[in-house]
């Protein structure tokens, strides 16, 4: 992630007479040319940026994440709240800050807003309401496009000269840059342990890729096809329940469907009513009901509260079709599919 290295850092108890096998090093700024002041020294900037406006409102650019230690300090150096979204104020209070954020528009004569909205044409729509500049803190080259935009050198993210420095007081027997690249390596290879590595190489791992033959294939996959080989599988693929409330029509038709009666032990349960008392019934099945294999079955067939409230998703559909219709919707349904 991002790391901003300051010389306190030395004072850490945790990293002092440390063995370092692998530094993960955040080289985001690892160029000679990449030259930035020190946060501090950014805020000060800022602030005097400020104050040579004093009748202006103030609209800082920043991202979902960073900058915000610079937001606080603009907010106690000049006594006013820093106005936010909702939703990045919700952030803030996470983030466990000083209390200097609020999002009621109109709180404070500073704005935190998305980089993005810093444009030529909301800075035109702003100032047509009140005199407005904007600031946009960042290490990144940005293109200006309004004269009342202004940079700001402030960046989360470790200057060269910085990354020198915290490397050679480290020490560490390897570096790894978070941004890929053979040029950082050099910058820093006087500085590298001679210390035999506890932990041995480092190597990257290549995902295994598709060939083009497998790509090509999946590619020219119809939908319907992938439904096929779903109802195909043998493989239990789990059950969706229809909601209780939904479900109080009295069951109309079965066909050639067992329900099956579910019995606990007599000396458990013997209270009639109960789903699982024995009582004098027996297995009723569609073909012993009716003739011509298509008679209904009340619901006093079933266990009580079960059939009108826990039926399965299928089920319901059988009930208000014979297993022929059904078979034949689905039929006609991937037959429709299949046609161009």
């Amino acid at each position: 992630g991002d790391f901003r290295y300051t010389s306190a850092m030395q004072c850490e108890p945790a990293l002092r007479g440390r063995h370092i096998d692998r530094l993960y090093l955040d080289n985001t700024h690892c160029h000679p040319r990449r030259a930035l002041p020190s946060r501090a020294l950014a805020t000060r900037q800022a602030a005097r940026l400020i104050r040579a406006h004093p009748q202006h409102h103030v609209v800082i650019g920043v991202y979902t994440l960073g900058k915000e230690t610079l937001l606080v300090d603009l907010a106690l150096e000049f006594s006013t709240w820093v106005v936010v979204s909702p939703w990045r104020l919700e952030q803030m209070q996470l983030l466990e800050l000083p209390d200097v954020f609020t999002a009621e528009e109109g709180a404070g004569w500073i704005r935190a807003v998305d980089v993005a909205e810093i444009r030529w044409d909301t800075l035109v729509t702003w100032n047509t309401l009140h005199p407005t500049i904007a600031i946009i803190p960042t290490g990144r080259p940005v293109k200006v496009t309004h004269p009342n935009i202004h940079l700001i050198p402030y960046s989360d993210h470790s200057s060269f000269a910085e990354l020198r420095e915290f490397v050679k007081w480290l020490k560490p027997c390897s570096i790894i840059p978070i941004v890929k690249g053979d040029m950082c390596q050099g910058y820093f290879q006087e500085y590298l342990s001679s210390a035999p590595q506890v932990l041995p190489d480092f190597k990257d791992t290549k995902p295994v890729q598709e060939s083009g033959q497998q790509q090509s294939q999946r590619r020219g996959q119809k939908p319907t096809s992938l439904w096929k080989r779903a109802l195909q599988s043998s493989a239990p693929r789990g059950v969706a329940y229809e909601s209780p409330e939904k479900n109080t029509d009295k069951p109309q038709v079965f066909t050639d469907i067992k329900v099956h009666q579910h019995y606990c032990e007599p000396a458990l349960c013997s209270k009639e009513g109960c789903t699982c008392y024995r009582g004098d019934k027996e297995e009723l099945s569609g073909k012993q009901l009716g003739t011509a294999g298509a008679a209904s079955v009340s619901s006093e067939h079933l266990a009580a509260g079960f059939a009108e409230q826990y039926l399965l998703t299928p089920l319901n559909v059988l009930k208000q079709n014979s297993s022929q219709t059904f078979d034949q919707l689905v039929e006609d349904f991937f037959r429709k599919g299949d046609t161009p």
